[in-house]
């Protein structure tokens, strides 16, 4: 078979437009072959395959402002509008009463990390330095149109920052071009004669005989056919069925929640601090609703954050906010289910773990996305000891295969003592995995629990990536079809 023969009509037209052109643009392929772009693209790529053309591709990225960042070039960022109002140290409480408890939960983390205030017993000091940053440069380079990062002449740090805070969104803009090979231009030069050519022969052309005129694309008999591929479990969903089953085979009750938790369950009922980072509006997605905090335990929780309740405890001090408690949001962990689930449950023993998703504000790349699951659970009985907790973590990463898991000891909130379990794969060394401890008085306390509970959270996303060999978390729930298709059944050692 020659290599004419071996060209469909489309490959050809393209070919003679590079000839011509030498490299043009999808669009100009389509204008000049008289050929869809689709099958304009497709003709190129299949001559790049055999040599005689070439596609490569450029990836441009450009920003624009959110409808949050538009609001913000005009009035200001938070903490630009808070500083220029702090003439004297004010009061946390008194920032929130003039501007709103959303705003100023914004403002403080930046104001400190920028130098240009701090925080001291519930107190924002300014520092006297509050010269313009490079974000807001950034932002006042935007004239309503999209930028490039040159155009910005922001550094990659500070456009990170304004990703992570939902002021700018990033577009990718791909651009295609398709040019011809020094073997596609000696095979012009020869000459390609342009004939139709049938693919399929059908009833009407054996009918009337006109087959007998006809040119037929030939059939290639030594290319591999495609391969055919079974249906399958989705590689993540197999390996959550297979942590549930063994929480399962230990005796553990699974249980679930809502996705919408009010601050006070996600928050408050585990002793976070009510100004603490972690409320942030870059962490946390607040809604516009509220709900009522359970009466039976609001008093012992106030008293619990205020003075330490009637344990030996300091407390956080100041007032609880019981109408910030009343906020709801989207469970940032699915600690706001067990914890529940221990308040409505508060005799020995209990044994629960629940498998589920959280979302939290972050920007996506490579190791985060706003929604992710997380492995939750809590064992509260008489004289359960820290020993217990070490090897029931342990006892399970066997179960999924990895032999060598160590404990680091590690700070958490609500636990103390508290450790990070990491378990060592070849070619990367120790991986952290997650948090463990056992629940603070503070916690349990108001809810009437008498007894230690051991609480874990652990993060099914990096545990899946490792066990898939992943480098992007975004590949467990984007459904590329050529890895699903490949992907094992099971791995075998």
């Amino acid at each position: 078979m020659s290599v004419q023969e071996n060209l469909t009509i489309s490959e050809k037209k393209i070919l003679l437009v590079l000839e011509e052109l030498g490299s043009a643009a999808p669009e100009r392929l389509e204008e000049k072959s008289g050929l869809q772009v689709d099958a304009a693209m497709q003709a190129a790529f299949m001559l790049a395959e055999k040599g005689f053309a070439s596609v490569s591709e450029k990836v441009l990225e450009r920003y624009s402002l959110t409808k949050e960042g538009e609001e913000y070039t005009k009035s200001g960022l938070p903490e630009r509008q808070i500083i220029d109002s702090l003439k004297t140290p004010t009061s946390l409480e008194e920032l929130r009463n003039r501007f709103s408890p959303q705003m100023v939960g914004i403002a403080a983390g930046w104001l400190v990390k920028k130098g240009w205030a701090k925080v001291e017993n519930g107190v924002m000091v300014p520092s006297g330095k509050a010269q313009a940053g490079k974000d807001e440069e950034a932002l006042a380079a935007f004239t309503g149109k999209t930028k490039t990062l040159e155009e910005l002449a922001a550094d990659e740090g500070t456009v990170k920052d304004l990703l992570k805070r939902k002021l700018v969104i990033k577009h990718e803009e791909k651009f295609r071009t398709v040019s011809i090979t020094d073997t596609g231009s000696a095979l012009a030069a020869q000459g390609l004669v342009l004939e139709e050519e049938i693919a399929q022969i059908t009833s009407d052309l054996l009918k009337s005989g006109a087959w007998k005129e006809k040119k037929f694309r030939p059939y290639r008999l030594d290319i591999t056919p495609k391969p055919l591929y079974g249906a399958k479990i989705h590689p993540y969903r197999r390996l959550i069925e297979q942590m549930r089953q063994i929480f399962l085979e230990m005796g553990f009750t699974e249980i679930k929640g809502g996705i919408i938790q009010s601050s006070f369950w996600n928050f408050d009922a585990l002793f976070q601090p009510q100004d603490h980072p972690a409320r942030d509006m870059q962490d946390t997605f607040h809604l516009g609703s509220i709900c009522q905090p359970p009466a039976e335990y609001s008093e012992e929780v106030a008293a619990m954050h205020e003075r330490g309740g009637v344990i030996d405890s300091c407390g956080w001090g100041g007032i609880w906010d019981r109408e910030l408690a009343r906020r709801n949001v989207l469970r940032t962990h699915t600690t706001a289910v067990t914890i529940k689930y221990l308040a409505d449950n508060p005799k020995p023993p209990v044994k629960a773990f629940c498998i589920d998703r959280a979302y939290r504000r972050e920007t996506i790349d490579p190791t985060h996305t706003p929604e992710f699951e997380q492995l939750e659970g809590v064992v509260m009985d008489k004289d359960m000891s820290f020993a217990d907790l070490l090897g029931l973590l342990a006892e399970f990463y066997h179960r999924m295969g990895f032999e060598e898991i160590r404990f680091r000891p590690g700070y958490f909130p609500y636990t103390e003592p508290s450790v990070e379990p990491e378990v060592y794969v070849d070619g990367l060394g120790w991986v952290e995995l997650g948090g463990a401890g056992v629940f603070r008085k503070e916690v349990t306390e108001p809810f009437g629990i008498k007894e230690p509970v051991l609480a874990w959270g652990l993060g099914v996303s990096r545990l899946a990536m490792l066990k898939l060999g992943l480098k992007d978390l975004r590949l467990l729930y984007q459904s590329d079809i050529d890895w699903l298709r490949k992907s094992e059944v099971c791995r075998t050692k």
